[in-house]
C-alpha cells in the first residue's frame, strides 16, 4: 500500500507539474491568496464513480488545509446532475488543481462506467472479467483500480508478477515446449505459467507442454468450443482478442473461465464533469 500510495502521490505531481509549471498566471492575478471559497463537482451524465480519494489527494497536495467531502463513494452509480464531491478552502488551491482532480476523476470513472456495461453485460455467470496491461503509461496501478471499482478483476499487472509465454516468446525460443521448459525452470513453485495460442494445433502442444492457463488468442467460436473440450478442465482457459460485450454471453457459454478485455482500459472513454465555484 506504501508503495502504491507513493506511486499515486507521483502521478500528481507529475500531473500538477505539467498543468501548472511555475505557477497559475491567471489565478495568480485575479484571486488574492488567502481568499477562502466552495466548490462542487457535478457529474454530467450518469457515471460510476472512481477516483475521489485521488482528487483530494490533488487539492490536498496544494493545500493541505483544503477540506474535501462526498455523499458518495468509488463504485457508486449516479445520475446526471449530481454532486459527487465538495471542497472547501483556499480559493487559489481550487482553482489550480480544478483541471487536475477533474482529468484524474473522469478517466478512472470513466473505465469503472466502461467495465459495469460489460459485467452487466456478461450476467451472473462463474467466467471471470479481466483486464490487460493495455493501459496508459504511469497510470496502470489507477486504471486497474477503476476496473475492480467497475466489478471485473486484474489480469497480471506487469511483467513481474505472472508467466505468459506469448507469441514472440514462442518465436525466440523455437516451440512451446521449450517455452514452458525454460519457464518451468525459471518459475517459483507457487507461480503458474499461461501459454497464448492461436489454433487447435497450439492448444495441445501448450497442454501437453502442462501449461498451467490457456488463453486462446483471436480464435474463432467453434475454435474456442472445441479447445474447450480438447483441454477438458486440465488447464484454466482464457479467451482473448477484440472482445465485445455482444460476444460475452457466447463466449461464456462455450464453457471459458476468464475472458480479458483490453477495451476495458485502453478505449474506455473518460466521464463528463465540470466543477462549480462558489465565491465567497
Amino acid at each position: 500500500m506504501t508503495f502504491i500510495n507513493h506511486a499515486i502521490d507521483q502521478l500528481i505531481d507529475i500531473a500538477l507539474q505539467e498543468d501548472v509549471g511555475p505557477g497559475d498566471i491567471t489565478t495568480e492575478a485575479l484571486v488574492d491568496p488567502e481568499l477562502q471559497g466552495k466548490a462542487v463537482i457535478v457529474a454530467k451524465e450518469r457515471l460510476v464513480l472512481a477516483g475521489l480519494d485521488v482528487a483530494q489527494k490533488v487539492f490536498n497536495r496544494l493545500d493541505p488545509n483544503t477540506c474535501c467531502k462526498s455523499n458518495y463513494t468509488d463504485g457508486a452509480i449516479v445520475k446526471n446532475g449530481t454532486t459527487v464531491f465538495e471542497i472547501e478552502g483556499k480559493l487559489r488551491a481550487l482553482l489550480i488543481g480544478e483541471r487536475t482532480a477533474l482529468n484524474f476523476l473522469q478517466r478512472l470513472s470513466g473505465i469503472a462506467t466502461c467495465v459495469h456495461a460489460y459485467v452487466k453485460k456478461l450476467g451472473s455467470t462463474s467466467v471471470s472479467l479481466v483486464d490487460t496491461r493495455k493501459t496508459t503509461p504511469g497510470w496502470r496501478v489507477l486504471e486497474k483500480y477503476a476496473v475492480r471499482i467497475g466489478g471485473a478483476k486484474n489480469h497480471r499487472m506487469g511483467l513481474y508478477d505472472g508467466i505468459l509465454i506469448k507469441d514472440n516468446h514462442i518465436a525466440a525460443c523455437g516451440s512451446i515446449g521449450r517455452a514452458v521448459v525454460l519457464a518451468r525452470a525459471r518459475a517459483s513453485h507457487l507461480m503458474k505459467i499461461e501459454v497464448e495460442v492461436s489454433n487447435l494445433t497450439e492448444t495441445m502442444e501448450a497442454l501437453k507442454a502442462g501449461a498451467d492457463v490457456i488463453m486462446l488468442d483471436n480464435m474463432e467460436i467453434g475454435q474456442i468450443r472445441e479447445a474447450v473440450r480438447l483441454i477438458g478442465g486440465r488447464a484454466v482457459v482464457e479467451v482473448s482478442g477484440r472482445v465485445t460485450t455482444a460476444d460475452l454471453q457466447e463466449l461464456a457459454n462455450a464453457g471459458v473461465n476468464l475472458i480479458s478485455v483490453g477495451a476495458l482500459t485502453h478505449s474506455a472513454k473518460s466521464v463528463d464533469m465540470s466543477m462549480r465555484i462558489h465565491p465567497p
